[in-house]
């Protein structure tokens, strides 16, 4: 039955109308001119502590009634706070300034719709997430596209050599988190029972020593699994879906990471979830089918309202975690929901699915990064959101800009 509902899900096209008047041709990615950024110098700093812990719930950021009252940045603004820091894998650090080209500033203040009402956990009323069990949606696209990050995160591919993820999974406002200095992703693959079984004895290869290294947790979940510890589980009234496979991680090593500047505390004066994106870039280039960027479109151009993302969630490790909720409240660059997540899942993209221009083709495009459950102030208050970071023209410029470099492929999106 679930196996059904996911079909009908990722293979159907929504045609249901959000308020009775939109019709399905309103539901198309309508291609925007973006602003271009460029690089203007690039400074060598001190190589960063990795001292930081990882925190997946953030205290005091700019909340609702906060992104009213921010004004619209200059230019001058916008220029600082989108120059970032390059970390590379041997521990050296950049800083790049850049400059924005052919933006137009909306003299507009920053709007917000409804306020929503307050909720107190993750996980809202009845648990409406799905485990990826079988191999035949695992391994095949949009699911694949996931990925795991080796400081507790979960990501999405968004080229061949590109990952998507959020800031503070690396980095906490101050330095960057333990374990990032060594910074690994791991691509999802399944693995048959009795598939590369050793003889008594065999030595391990280099890679599966590395990635042991990199997730232990992974590794001690695995040795209790071949030691026959996973009968339980196997015993529970759901089908767990093995006989598929059973889900394991390629881990890579990432040569670089970006991370806008405005997400550093001392620029935007506090940290701000509107920057809390980053991209990774691998050492090797993957051969999996990734998913593309899109401009966010407001709530009424989304049917039903309607978001997708999967991710590593904690409380069911070693298992892909699918939701789909509706959006709540939007500001200029964040989406308030109520999606069902836990811890693992941040950093995971988050994408909808609309009809290409002039074509009958549906498509699936990265539209938010899933920046996690955040407390934040309202009428000093602290209230709880579950919060995900809208690629905005000027977000799908910069990430577009990491990507491919000063390059025409970023000129519409």
């Amino acid at each position: 039955m679930e196996h059904m509902l996911l079909l009908f899900i990722f293979f159907i096209p929504i045609l249901g109308l959000g308020n009775g008047t939109e019709t399905e041709q309103d539901f198309t990615w309508h291609l925007k001119e973006i602003p271009q950024i460029v690089s203007e110098r690039t400074f060598s700093l001190d190589s960063p502590k990795f001292e930081a812990k990882t925190k997946l719930e953030l205290n005091s950021v700019c909340g609702i009634e906060c992104q009213r009252k921010l004004p619209v940045p200059s230019l001058s603004d916008l220029k600082n706070l989108l120059s970032y820091e390059t970390v590379f894998e041997n521990g050296t650090r950049t800083l790049t300034e850049v400059n924005v080209l052919g933006l137009v500033l909306d003299p507009a203040e920053n709007t917000t719709t409804r306020r929503p009402s307050r909720k107190k956990r993750q996980i809202y009323g009845t648990d409406s997430r799905f485990s990826i069990y079988d191999k035949r949606f695992m391994t095949n696209f949009p699911f694949n596209t996931a990925v795991k990050i080796s400081t507790g995160c979960s990501g999405i591919l968004i080229s061949p050599k590109h990952v998507l993820t959020a800031a503070h999974c690396l980095h906490n406002g101050k330095d960057y988190v333990k374990g990032s200095k060594r910074l690994r992703v791991g691509l999802m693959k399944t693995k048959s029972r009795g598939e590369g079984r050793k003889r008594k004895g065999a030595k391990r290869s280099r890679r599966e020593v590395s990635a042991a290294q990199e997730d232990p947790e992974a590794a001690t979940e695995q040795r209790r699994r071949s030691k026959g510890g996973g009968r339980k589980q196997r015993r529970s009234g759901r089908k767990q879906g093995t006989s598929d496979g059973i889900p394991s991680f390629q881990w890579t090593r990432v040569k670089s990471t970006h991370i806008p500047k405005g997400w550093f505390k001392g620029v935007s004066g506090d940290i701000a979830l509107d920057y809390d994106y980053a991209v990774l870039e691998l050492k090797r280039p993957h051969k999996r089918k990734y998913m593309e960027l899109g401009i966010s479109p407001t709530i009424k151009m989304m049917p039903g309202s309607m978001i997708h993302f999967s991710g590593f969630d904690n409380d069911r490790s070693g298992q892909l975690v699918y939701r789909f909720c509706s959006i709540s409240d939007e500001s200029n660059d964040l989406f308030y929901q109520y999606c069902d997540a836990e811890p693992g899942s941040t950093g995971s993209g988050v994408y909808l699915r609309l009809k290409e221009p002039n074509k009958k083709k549906w498509k699936r495009k990265i539209i938010a990064v899933y920046s996690g459950h955040q407390w934040v102030d309202v009428n000093g208050e602290q209230q709880d959101y579950n919060v995900a970071v809208r690629i905005t023209p000027l977000k799908y410029a910069q990430i577009c800009f990491w990507i491919h470099g000063n390059d025409e492929n970023c000129t519409r999106g």
